[in-house]
């Protein structure tokens, strides 16, 4: 496990207890019932806003923390234990394209306001349903960006893209030129084709900043699994020493205890790489593209386990949609998916270390 400063043990804290009180699961049921065109909750993004969490990774000129990326990785576990819909996940690798691009203007035009929570960022990466940053068409000519993305986590409320092109990142702001069209995913969470037909582009680096950001917002991604596999793990704990059956509790049958320690063991490995990969983000390792591709591969995998047996473990109540547990199995398959599965992220570990 990661050793946490005095400032990230207070941040994780606070992280929690803001999500337990002000961004239960009940509030996730409350935003899907509403159904925002943008996908979140805009009060609870205000308030993330407000607490300085949008700009954890943003530089400290530019009005953020820079606190790092193990920073927003305890906050995005913390959010994704009570499945928080928010754009964090996304705004923070976006910005962090913007301050590691070789434009002074866009840095001092956007990383203020997105540190201050008053835009949503996010990245527009793929152009197909499966994560290959080798197949990347779009085309920049003339300063005009055209292309479409295809399942763009918050494309649907996000006022900034950072856009893979073949020759790099660039940054589209506003509307002229671009075309948002939501796809309905199983998480009920903000998923858009956007279409980019010569949108005004502003180059922000080369195709090693695209790899550089893709494994920044992979690693942040697991984060978030990580905090759902944790609360998926404990309410099916807590519903196992509560419910009895043939005149015992259920946890007391031997084998579902190893069915609960398979969990518990496969959890701890996934804590100690995805914060390895944090971790080696912030201090700018040069394997940390490997750290990163075993945090998703491993996490991927663990989640998969962890929601599933959530919903096996709580019987038929565990199929209804009165019950978290379908929230948590969705969420997984969505997120196991986004920015490479488990077999992708082993090929590129074995590619990385020369097999």
């Amino acid at each position: 496990m990661a050793v946490l400063n005095d400032e990230q043990v207070m941040l994780r804290d606070m992280a929690r207890e803001w999500a337990d009180n002000e961004s239960p699961v009940t509030a996730f049921r409350k935003m899907r019932a509403a159904g925002p065109v943008e996908g979140f909750d805009s009060e609870a993004w205000g308030a993330i806003g407000q607490m300085g969490w949008s700009g954890i990774v943003v530089p400290e000129e530019h009005g953020g923390s820079a606190f790092g990326y193990l920073s927003l990785g305890l906050v995005m576990e913390q959010l994704g234990r009570n499945l928080t819909a928010s754009p964090l996940a996304s705004t923070g690798p976006a910005a962090t394209a913007i301050a590691m691009g070789t434009d002074e203007g866009v840095k001092g035009e956007w990383l203020p306001r997105i540190a201050a929570g008053e835009v949503v960022a996010t990245l527009a990466i793929d152009e197909g349903p499966v994560h290959d940053l080798g197949k990347i068409a779009t085309r920049v000519e003339g300063g005009k960006l055209t292309g479409t993305k295809r399942f763009v986590a918050e494309g649907d409320g996000a006022s900034v893209f950072v856009v893979a092109a073949e020759d790099g990142l660039y940054l589209v702001a506003g509307d002229e030129g671009v075309t948002r069209t939501t796809r309905k995913m199983a998480d009920m969470r903000s998923h858009a084709d956007v279409a980019f037909d010569g949108a005004a582009a502003v180059k922000l680096g080369g195709p090693e900043l695209t790899a550089a950001i893709v494994d920044r917002a992979t690693a942040v991604v697991a984060a978030e699994m990580l905090g759902m596999a944790e609360a998926a793990f404990h309410q099916t704990n807590d519903y196992l020493k509560t419910r009895v059956q043939f005149g015992q509790q259920l946890s007391t049958f031997q084998a579902l205890q190893h069915r609960m320690a398979k969990m518990f063991t496969e959890l701890e490995l996934m804590r100690s790489t995805v914060e390895a990969a944090l971790e080696a983000i912030d201090a700018g390792r040069t394997d940390l593209d490997q750290a990163v591709s075993l945090a998703k591969a491993i996490a991927s995998d663990t989640l998969k386990l962890v929601s599933r047996e959530m919903v096996q473990l709580h019987g038929g109540i565990g199929m209804t949609d009165e019950h978290d547990a379908g929230f948590y199995l969705k969420r997984s398959a969505v997120l196991e998916a986004m920015w490479g599965n488990a077999a992708h992220h082993r090929e590129r570990f074995a590619r990385l270390n020369g097999y």
